[in-house]
């Protein structure tokens, strides 16, 4: 019998990425990556025009793009006939939403458009909707309203419904000439097939959406703003797909561009993080995944549904059919070592880099490593772009205690390692207080595959063993495993996705134990960090928030 293969499709912040993967041995024949062309859009658009502080824009041209050079690019690497490509499945970031006309069409190429703000993209970590998010959920607590604790008590202002509220207010001409207003996941499967579909997983945990309640009712929606009441029925959907099925057959004309076959399964859209799961193996309760990249989310199923506050959400078959599925998630992980490389590291040490022949990246963390566990006299707390999880605020901001003139830039990069592994444990003892178990722990990403240090410091915080995804391209795995499903059995696919984790889920050999002698001094700084988390986090000192809106009202004023 001939292999057969499945193609997914991960879009990410800065890129998207297409793996190419042989069903059955979950081999990754090959993998091409697009750099998006406009990138993200956080100081002003293609022309010019200056964005407010807290925006966060994309435009959808790079998502098209990532399909017609990285799919090509995989074919022709890879060398396998397009007969035995059988699926393709795609996940995003979310919520990613954008606004489009009946036909797809998005509203910034509108010419009388493109130096409106409000026409692109608004990438998941758009943050300018916050007052909306607020207004939402104090009128949620007002009412009583039951779908706040599925929510950990918060939406998020990175959620469909206060980026709609905004576009609406602030940009009237622009909702109304929308048709949609649909989720980047949704938005490029509709490329695919050519029919619009909206996938639970977005549905349910970036858009109010429950199996069993359906969305915020009208009247709620209306007691917001008159103008919001019928947005369910006018710009989403009641429609909702399930994860796994199949949202149609990649159109010819698709398929002529990418050189694929017409007529293959095209799976509905998923969430990067979510359809991460099934890739290293997970199919029952009790085993969090931490998917590690310029965010981390840590997704984990249960057998019943818990109200947990401060989880980004949690819903029925939103991860694996049959289960709750519950996300939570730090919104700066990555990007904070990005942020400290560009900005904190002096010449000398960028020269040594260079001069060893290795990146700054890994210069730092050799350095770090170097050091022991509570050398440096520092802690730091990991909200250099608010706090997801537990605190659901993204109006904290990032900090860090204990410097002097000795600190030196590998220790402060040490620290926020160590904040993020803090921020982690939070997180799980958080669930285990209202009664989710997390017995195990897997990572997944980039970072996971690379950065040793990380991993071990993060087994010292938790006091956890972590088993870490065998591929560094999890999510595209995970997507192309969906599409096999969209495909099902009788083309060479499976017939379900807990088929395809037991087939194809890999792990890698090495797993990290928790060093005893480590994890003591990290029981001591953790107490010191759940200090300062609850200062600054829960209200007793509102400085960061102050701050932050002097910094607005001066740059309003500039």
């Amino acid at each position: 019998m001939c292999a057969k293969y499945a193609i997914g499709v991960d879009y990410g912040t800065q890129s998207g990425r297409s793996v190419l993967v042989e069903l059955g041995t979950a081999r990754e024949l090959a993998t091409a990556v697009k750099q998006y062309t406009h990138g993200v859009m956080d100081e002003q658009l293609p022309d010019g025009t200056p964005l407010p502080p807290d925006w966060a824009l994309q435009h959808p041209a790079d998502y098209v793009e990532v399909l017609r050079e990285t799919i090509p690019a995989v074919m022709r690497q890879a060398g396998v006939s397009p007969e035995d490509v059988i699926g393709i499945g795609i996940d995003f970031t979310a919520c990613t939403v954008l606004p489009v006309y009946a036909d797809g069409r998005p509203l910034c190429e509108d010419e009388d458009l493109k130096g409106n703000p409000h026409s692109y993209v608004k990438l998941w970590k758009h943050h300018a909707a916050q007052k909306y998010a607020t207004a939402l959920n104090e009128a949620a607590q007002q009412r009583g309203e039951a779908f706040l604790a599925r929510y950990g008590g918060k939406i998020s202002s990175e959620w469909l419904f206060p980026k709609a509220w905004q576009l609406l207010e602030e940009a009237p001409e622009v909702y109304a000439r929308a048709d949609r207003i649909i989720e980047a996941a949704d938005w490029v499967v509709w490329q695919l097939c050519g029919q619009e579909t909206r996938n639970s997983c977005t549905a349910g945990y970036k858009a109010i959406y429950s199996k069993k309640e359906g969305y915020p009712s009208r009247d709620f929606l209306a007691g917001l703003d008159p103008r919001l009441a019928d947005t369910v029925d006018e710009k989403l959907s009641r429609e909702i797909a399930p994860l796994g099925s199949r949202a149609g057959g990649l159109t010819a004309e698709m398929a002529e561009t990418l050189g694929l076959k017409a007529g293959i399964g095209v799976a509905v859209g998923n969430v990067d993080a979510h359809v991460s799961v099934p890739a290293v193996g997970i199919t029952g309760p009790g085993k969090m995944l931490m998917i590690m990249g310029t965010s981390t989310c840590h997704m984990l199923v249960g057998e019943e549904e818990k109200i947990v506050p401060g989880m980004c959400g949690v819903v029925e078959d939103g991860i694996l059919p049959g289960f709750a599925g519950y996300e939570a998630g730090q919104s700066c992980v990555g990007d904070h070592f990005e942020w400290f490389v560009e900005n904190c590291v002096p010449a000398a040490y960028l020269e040594e880099a260079k001069s060893k022949n290795m990146g700054i990246h890994q210069l730092l963390t050799e350095k770090a490593a170097a050091l022991k566990v509570g050398e440096s006299g520092l802690v730091a707390l990991d909200w250099w772009n608010g706090n997801r999880s537990v605190l659901v605020d993204v109006d904290l901001t990032g900090m860090m205690l204990g410097m002097t003139l000795l600190t030196k830039p590998e220790e402060m990069y040490r620290a926020l390692i160590e904040a993020t592994a803090y921020g982690t444990r939070k997180i799980i003892e958080n669930y285990r207080a209202h009664g989710v178990a997390v017995d195990e722990l897997y990572a997944a990403g980039g970072i996971a595959q690379k950065n040793q240090l990380m991993m071990q410091i993060y087994a010292d915080v938790t006091g956890m063993d972590i088993r870490i995804g065998r591929s560094t391209q999890t999510p595209a795995v995970g997507s192309a495993m969906f599409g096999a499903v969209a495909a099902g059995k009788a083309a060479g696919g499976y017939d379900s996705i807990f088929e395809a984790a037991a087939d194809m889920g890999r792990v890698m050999d090495r797993v990290y134990h928790p060093i005893a002698e480590n994890a003591a001094i990290y029981e001591k700084l953790y107490a010191e960090y759940e200090t300062l988390h609850d200062y600054f986090g829960r209200g007793t000192n509102d400085v960061m928030k102050r701050l932050k809106a002097i910094r607005a009202a001066q740059k309003q004023h500039s």
